[in-house]
């Protein structure tokens, strides 16, 4: 199933407040058109904008310990964050404040005691507006023949990952898989059964990878390559071999290859475990590696660590 296909949630709304009336009412205006989720203090917004990413947050300024300003210094610092969208909540009307608002990167402000009318037409804007950015960041992040994620889509979850199971302490893996013989298949077949072939290989890795943090795209060429976060070598392998036998089961017929008659792929997989020093490159080079070896040994194999 293409990421177009699937249901689309709610969008996600932290409401950071340490005065509990304020984020009951905020809770009551949207509990019907977003997943609320609360935070009383500044270490608790960051904690749960770490584990939700939420597509707002309504931050108030002042607030004991960590004050507003300073938890939307921290998100936008924080690269995993620094795209969610900040809404000041404050019971202030001093320009300098709003002004140091915005260059801190909040895009709004609402002011105390909140007008619900007001308020929702603030939080539905800001919501609207992330999600054509969403909209238009799908489109550029697609490939063009295939329908799943291009390279730069890869590339940019491939960056974030790294980051996320270096904090979690987590594994990350990733394979990289060639069809094999696919010069010959053009030459054999004709490029328009040669961009049959990958849109078929395209959606069956697609629909193989069944975890929503899972990540197939096409890499380049007739290269594919597969993002696993928090998965082990073990586990890599076993799905390498899931998607390798369902590409095997289309069954689509390379009367030129020297392995087969019928399209097959190599596959080099490898797993690291990130630190925040490390470089996510490493993850591609590895795995790279492990598909020249698979190739070099004859291809129609999964290669490892």
């Amino acid at each position: 199933m293409n990421t177009t296909d699937k249901p689309r949630s709610l969008p996600k709304l932290l409401i950071v407040d340490d005065q509990p009336i304020n984020i009951r009412v905020a809770h009551e205006l949207f509990r019907h058109d977003c997943e609320v989720y609360m935070a009383t203090n500044g270490e608790q917004a960051l904690a749960k904008a770490r584990a939700l990413l939420p597509d707002l947050i309504l931050l108030d300024v002042v607030m004991p310990g960590m004050s507003g300003h300073e938890v939307c210094q921290r998100i936008k610092a924080d690269p995993l964050l620094a795209d969610i969208a900040i809404i000041f909540v404050t019971a202030h009307y001093d320009e300098a404040d709003e002004v140091r608002g915005f260059e801190l990167g909040a895009v709004d402000f609402i002011h105390k005691p909140i007008n619900p009318t007001i308020t929702r037409v603030r939080v539905h804007n800001q919501l609207l507006l992330k999600q054509q950015r969403d909209q238009l960041r799908s489109i550029a992040l697609m490939d063009g023949l295939t329908g799943i994620a291009n390279r730069r889509k890869f590339e940019t979850a491939l960056n974030r990952n790294w980051l996320q199971c270096a904090r979690d302490r987590k594994p990350l893996s990733m394979f990289m898989i060639d069809v094999d013989y696919f010069k010959k298949y053009n030459d054999h077949y004709g490029h328009q059964e040669g961009d049959n072939c990958l849109k078929q290989i395209a959606q069956t890795i697609d629909t193989t990878l069944v975890r929503p943090s899972d990540l197939g795209a096409r890499f380049g060429g007739e290269e594919f390559a597969c993002l696993l976060p928090g998965t082990d070598r073990q586990g890599a392998l076993y799905v390498a071999a899931k998607i390798e036998q369902a590409i095997r089961a289309l069954a689509i017929p390379h009367q030129a290859s020297d392995v087969a008659n019928q399209v097959t792929v190599s596959i080099g997989c490898s797993t690291l475990s990130p630190t925040p020093q490390s470089d996510a490159q490493q993850l591609i080079a590895q795995a790279d590696e492990h598909l020249y070896n698979a190739k070099n040994n004859g291809r129609n194999q999964i290669s490892a660590d």
